[in-house]
């Protein structure tokens, strides 16, 4: 046998990747260990996040950018080296010429190992997302100068195109509509962290939210019990209530709905509550949704051959009703119950 045998036998070859998404330091124990014990830590990117954590836990690492052959000698006589990836992923250039040379048959090629030394959490790409939005904000002629105002009909489109997404039952759309629906939360919290009085971004916004939905789910996050759908929405109405601190069941309910929304959720709201209901003129009551809908259709052609706005006319006809709502609250013995409350029965 060569007695160089040994010195020139492939080694280990380990693609070290990392996520920057991941604070930097926090990788795992397997990529840990395998720093330690390598013959050679190699880096091409000298403003790597990771490099001044493996400097401080004792790593040697050589800033320099071999290719693959350099990669592949460097693990002769058994050595291990760990090549760190640079952030935004392995070069191509060098995993291109991996491939080659493992391919050729020519070359003792080292044993190979891809070692993810962090991974991305879910939710981790959201992070890319605000920073697209934030240079995006910063940079961008039209984008830079929006305001919350401008972008408000944008938001009520968005939401309209992905209830139709989901009413087609089209998963891609579905998908591509949730994302812009996304973008309009992430814009308004990057305009709202410019403002010179009142800031807030979007971690304030994800903190109340999260506030919330703990606050909301006390059979998840407290002592509370609700074994059932009901109990769930019995308990969010009375939580939301006393946060909100509503004296009127009309209370949260946007006059700007559309009229069918508005007029639905009044009725609902003042039925829960035993407060006086619309008038209902002689006309059948509707058990199926196809009926009902054709005879909405049928009343919606009348409206506009006479030139009514049927969306205004019911707009209107539900803010008169509203009004009616609060004067029959009014008049209540003791005034005002607390309009959430009264779901709750």
């Amino acid at each position: 046998m060569d007695d160089t045998t040994g010195a020139t036998a492939p080694g280990r070859l380990v693609m070290l990747t990392t996520s920057h998404r991941v604070a930097p330091g926090q990788l795992s124990w397997p990529a840990w260990q395998t720093l330690r014990d390598a013959d050679l830590v190699v880096c091409p990117d000298p403003d790597h996040p990771q490099l001044p954590y493996l400097r401080e836990a004792g790593i040697r690492v050589d800033e320099s950018a071999p290719g693959g052959r350099e990669l592949v000698d460097a693990t002769a006589g058994g050595r291990t080296v760990v090549y760190v990836a640079p952030s935004g992923g392995a070069d191509p250039a060098v995993t291109d010429e991996l491939a080659r040379l493992g391919g050729s048959g020519r070359v003792a090629m080292p044993d190979l190992e891809l070692l993810p030394g962090s991974y991305d959490l879910p939710g981790a790409r959201l992070l890319d997302l605000v920073q697209v939005m934030e240079q995006i904000r910063a940079e961008c002629p039209w984008s830079s100068l929006r305001t919350h105002e401008e972008l408000a009909k944008y938001g009520i489109e968005e939401m309209y195109e992905l209830v139709e997404a989901i009413e087609e039952g089209d998963r891609t759309a579905l998908r591509e509509e949730l994302g812009d629906v996304l973008l309009q939360v992430v814009f308004h919290a990057a305009i709202a962290e410019g403002d010179p009085e009142e800031p807030f971004g979007i971690d304030d916004v994800a903190a109340g939210l999260v506030t919330k939905l703990v606050h909301r789910h006390p059979h998840i996050y407290g002592d509370e019990v609700a074994e059932t759908p009901e109990q769930v929405q019995a308990n969010w109405i009375r939580l939301k209530g006393v946060e909100k601190a509503r004296e009127s069941v009309t209370d949260g309910i946007p006059p700007a709905s559309p009229a069918l929304a508005l007029a639905a959720k009044l009725s609902g709201r003042a039925r829960g509550a035993g407060l006086p209901l619309p008038a209902t003129p002689s006309a059948p009551r509707y058990d199926d949704e196809a009926v009902l809908g054709e005879h909405l259709l049928a009343e919606a052609a009348a409206a506009q051959a006479a030139g009514i706005d049927p969306e205004a006319a019911l707009r209107h006809a539900a803010r008169r009703y509203r009004a009616v709502i609060r004067a029959a609250e009014a008049a209540r013995p003791g005034g005002p119950e607390t309009a959430d409350a009264r779901e709750t029965r």
